[in-house]
């Protein structure tokens, strides 16, 4: 079985490969410079600023942020999130065995951290966390995601241990809740002649359900290779299937070959022409 998924694997390599350029990037949100912007704080070049690459997402919303991990280390990943830019993240600090390749470093360094010590896989590629964002509206936020590496004794910050990622995100409420206003009072009602019966009107069709794409772990209408390398790591057990729940076809809790090759099938076309076979 593992033979035959890593075959499924090389396939996707081979129909729909992209080179491979870094040392972690961000998938979702989409990274603030791409994947090869990522050696200085905070969010991978120095003095940077927000681009276009803006995701509009709502307030208190739960996502599964998805990266890359191209070039694997020995560490571990954190999450933080700034509502005012990104002037708000800090470095961790190691608190003993820093000239080692195990040591110990701080974790929730400050209030903008919102998940930390995130594992790392044993053999990198694409993996997630799911976080809850801040209840608040903000039009200049940014997600940071760092990759806080062992293998690079002393650790010393700012230095090489720390890989940098940001995302560009606008929390927007989609509707505004209407002010409740009072009930009006009711005076009684003439009495009204007793109703004739009206033809049963017939049923209405019922509407078909939609077409599920098989991988678009992003729900954007297409299926891209990192979800197909994400879909893998399912399979192998590498990765956790609530990381991308489009994968199980059959809703069995499990990534089999044959919802691979479903995923490879809508990758190779799009999820809308799918939907219309």
């Amino acid at each position: 079985m593992k033979a035959l998924l890593q075959l499924v694997a090389f396939g996707f390599a081979v129909a729909l490969a992209t080179p491979a350029a870094a040392h972690v990037g961000l998938r979702y949100p989409p990274s603030r410079y791409g994947d090869n912007v990522l050696k200085s704080g905070p969010c991978g070049i120095a003095g940077g600023a927000r681009t276009s690459h803006v995701t509009v997402l709502e307030p208190g919303a739960s996502i599964t942020v998805v990266w890359d991990e191209y070039v694997n280390h020995p560490g571990h990943f954190r999450l933080s999130f700034d509502a005012e830019g990104d002037n708000g993240f800090v470095d961790p600090k190691c608190l003993n065995g820093c000239s080692t390749t195990s040591p110990k470093i701080e974790l929730y360094s400050n209030d903008s951290v919102l998940l930390d010590g995130i594992a790392d896989t044993p053999y990198g590629g694409v993996s997630g966390a799911q976080i809850t964002l801040p209840d608040i509206e903000c039009d200049r936020c940014t997600l940071q995601l760092i990759q806080v590496m062992y293998d690079k004794p002393p650790y010393v910050t700012p230095g090489n241990d720390i890989y940098y990622q940001c995302a560009d995100l606008v929390l927007r409420r989609s509707v505004a809740l209407p002010t409740p206003t009072p009930s009006p009072t009711m005076s009684p009602s003439p009495e009204l002649p007793t109703p004739t019966s009206s033809p049963t009107a017939p049923p209405s069709a019922t509407p078909p359900t939609p077409v599920r794409c098989v991988g678009d772990c992003d729900q954007d209408g297409a299926v891209k290779v990192d979800e197909l390398i994400l879909g893998v790591n399912i399979a192998l057990g590498i990765t956790a299937i609530d990381v991308c729940p489009s994968f199980d076809a059959n809703s069995d809790d499990a990534v089999t070959v044959d919802d691979l090759i479903a995923a490879l099938n809508r990758a190779m076309s799009d999820c809308a022409t799918a939907a219309q076979l």
